[in-house]
């Protein structure tokens, strides 16, 4: 575990920044994928070399009804993706997931399937939640159509022109996925069957590689139902229009409580990006290659940052400001002093000061991109075995517990929570809608299901009931007395353990903004240009601009 490599005497250690500055929820809500995310360490892999791809199965009638198998081969094992298409009435067309209709659903297959086993797919992946997988199949998802940009890419390629690259840019994808389901979820293999397998061992790699098959899959349909449309009038998209095109995604609440309820993986994955920019800073040297790769790193910054769109009054202004930092970083570096010593932490101690939190954290994603061969190896730690429960120390002192609230809750016992603005809002499940909700505690029912998500009031009620309780008495006897304390007290004990693994800010506040949470974890899948259509929901492309598997070693068996 990185944890346990990472020495604070270490000659990187002064250069790592604290708990305090990157874990509260504005600056993980400027976050940017970099090239520790989840979906670049799998695009590493699957370029190496040793991977081929086909697509094994196509049975897509003209209504562009049917089923198609996606094979990835390593040396060693085989995952295939069966995708099915569906026709999609319009009124039954919903990104919710309590959608029981969609335009296509998949499953990640272990191996390679039989007759048998796509039979039984067919019988229970198109009912997605409904229908039940086995540990056979790794990962379940569905996905809907974009359906102007669909539609405008299939007429145009039936008469033989190209789409619209002003539509094409507006949108980013031609499907976008509105569940990946994976580990144990509605029968599929948990997710300790397969951590021992090198290409799975990093977080959530047999779902990205479901999506990245997936993109290959939004492609061949569209082309399928341009040449059934246009016969020999039609034509392949233009490669460099396909590679504009990734996956698109919706997010909703459901996804923003996972880095709470995860506080080991959450602490793993930022302490990997926050050891890949000290090493970066400590560099004594900046070489030419490294140089033009940062050059490389930020133009392309500055052009993504270009295409991204949204109306979300908040994320407008962090465009703005986003793309004015770029900017300064450009001009910044046409006169940067490489030939100093330890440009690289000149270049990002300038940057602390001279741009927004949005600005350094892109700042941190280009001074990664050319140092692979420096901080690729942090991926490796950014997993934890869930399967381990971790055991209250009840021999450990009060003392002690009460110094680590104070330690690493220090946030959370300066709010004052009889501030009825500080408890405004609550997390619960909605028993109607299936997805993690907030509601408002004054004027909504449902407190009595409260998540406990509201780690600050939590942390602040558990150094409350350790009062007078002395020093030197055992945790043990402390929660004899308050057995309801023991969620937080595990909870402290575990995170004094992870210093990166609380979000340092008051998730049940009037002024949370959940999409912060969001936006974290999707640049730690890898996602770009993130358009919020509120502050509880968000879209999102994958693999945009990244190669296919029809790029690589590939083959359609007819």
């Amino acid at each position: 575990m990185i944890g346990a490599t990472l020495n604070p005497n270490s000659e990187t250690a002064k250069y790592r920044r604290s708990p305090a500055e990157v874990m509260t929820l504005a600056r993980m809500g400027s976050a940017h994928p970099t090239r520790l995310s989840f979906l670049r360490h799998l695009l590493r892999r699957m370029t190496g070399g040793d991977w081929r791809f086909e697509r094994s199965v196509w049975q897509i009638d003209a209504k562009g009804v049917g089923r198609a198998v996606y094979r990835a081969i390593s040396p060693v094992r085989t995952y295939s993706l069966v995708a099915f298409a569906h026709d999609l009435p319009p009124d039954m067309r919903s990104d919710r997931v309590i959608a029981t209709a969609w335009d296509a659903t998949f499953t990640l297959f272990d191996g390679t399937p039989d007759d048998v086993d796509l039979e039984r797919l067919a019988a229970n992946v198109p009912l997605q939640e409904a229908g039940r997988i086995s540990q056979r199949e790794l990962s379940l998802s569905r996905a809907n159509r974009s359906v102007r940009l669909f539609s405008h890419v299939v007429d145009c390629l039936a008469v033989g022109r190209q789409p619209d690259l002003v539509e094409i840019d507006a949108v980013g994808y031609l499907m976008r996925t509105t569940a990946v389901y994976g580990s144990g979820k509605f029968g599929a293999s948990d997710y300790a069957r397969i951590a021992g397998r090198a290409e799975l061992s990093i977080p959530f790699q047999a779902e990205m590689l479901s999506v990245w098959l997936t993109r290959q899959f939004t492609i061949d349909i569209v082309e399928h139902m341009a040449m059934v449309k246009g016969g020999d009038s039609a034509v392949a998209l233009d490669p460099a229009i396909k590679q504009a095109l990734g996956v698109g995604n919706s997010t909703g609440l459901g996804m923003a409580p996972y880095l709470v309820r995860h506080p080991v993986l959450l602490n793993n994955w930022t302490m990997a990006r926050e050891e890949a920019l000290a090493r970066v800073r400590a560099q004594p040297v900046a070489t030419p290659d490294a140089v033009a790769g940062m050059n490389a790193a930020i133009q392309a910054a500055c052009e993504n940052a270009a295409h991204w769109r949204s109306e979300h009054p908040i994320q407008v202004t962090k465009l703005d400001a986003l793309r004015a930092d770029l900017r300064a970083v450009a001009g910044y570096l046409v006169d940067w002093r490489v030939t100093d010593d330890h440009p690289w932490d000149a270049l990002w101690t300038w940057g602390e000061t001279a741009l927004s939190p949005e600005g350094q954290e892109a700042l941190l994603a280009a001074m990664l991109e050319p140092h692979g061969d420096l901080v690729d190896d942090l991926c490796g730690g950014m997993s934890v075995d869930e399967t381990v429960s971790f055991t209250i120390n009840g021999a450990m002192r009060v003392g002690t517990l009460r110094q680590v609230l104070k330690d690493r809750y220090d946030w959370a016992l300066k709010i004052d929570f009889a501030d009825p603005a500080n408890c405004a809002r609550f997390w619960y499940v909605s028993e109607e809608k299936l997805e993690p909700r907030l509601g408002n505690r004054d004027s909504e029912f449902g407190q009595d299901l409260e998540q406990p998500l509201c780690t600050g009031r939590l942390a602040r009620e558990l150094f409350d009931a350790l009062g007078e309780w002395g020093n030197d008495q055992p945790v043990a006897e402390f929660l004899l007395a308050n057995p309801d304390q023991r969620y937080m007290t595990r909870r402290a004990q575990r995170c004094a353990e992870n210093p990166y693994s609380e979000v340092r800010d008051n998730l049940i506040a009037d002024c949370t903004l959940p999409i912060d949470l969001m936006r974290c974890k999707l640049a730690f899948f890898g996602a770009s240009r993130f358009d919020p259509r509120s502050d509880k929901w968000v879209r999102i492309s994958l693999f945009q601009d990244q190669v296919y598997p029809s790029d690589l070693n590939w083959r359609v068996v007819q």
